[in-house]
């Protein structure tokens, strides 16, 4: 007769594997949680930094195509209800869009044709929150931001950030 080998109960190693995995597992969830919310951390900067480029050339040539503020209008254009109205861990309030008229330094006036209108739209994104929480400096600020000249003086919006 010839013997069967049982390779669960190698040299009384049966449990090691489990173990060893038992330890490894966590590190690993860590990894690929981490990689996923590196990904949309970047799309949310991707399209805040799209959403200031749309709101500066609607700015510099004086359209505003809603109805509200232009901030407003720029903000309802993000890609995700997480960006446009927040309440979540991971970006608890909406993002914030700016537009300003840097002064210029020639003429010393603001908001007249060829001078800078800078739109910049940012929020608080806070990493991996069910890791977060217990730790400290979790958390950073997403910008993007667009400067161009002005075609026309602005009248139909004005300068600021949302509430």
């Amino acid at each position: 007769m010839t013997r069967l080998i049982d390779s669960h109960n190698r040299d009384g190693e049966s449990g090691a594997v489990l173990v060893e995995f038992a330890l490894v597992l966590p590190l690993l969830l860590l990894l690929l949680f981490g990689l996923l919310d590196f990904g949309k951390a970047f799309n949310y900067w991707i399209d805040e930094t799209h959403l200031a480029n749309a709101g500066a050339r609607w700015a510099t040539v004086n359209n505003n195509p809603g109805s509200g503020t232009l901030q407003q209008y720029i903000l309802s254009q993000a890609d995700t209800p997480e960006l446009r109205t927040g309440g979540t861990s991971t970006v608890p309030s909406a993002a914030q869009v700016c537009i300003s008229f840097p002064t210029n330094a020639q003429s010393g006036t603001s908001g007249q044709v060829g001078d800078p209108v800078q739109v910049t739209v940012s929020t608080e994104y806070n990493w991996l929150p069910f890791v977060g929480n217990r730790l400290t400096s979790t958390h950073v600020t997403l910008t993007g931001s667009a400067t161009m000249r002005l075609e026309a003086k602005p009248t139909s919006y004005g300068a600021g950030c949302s509430s």
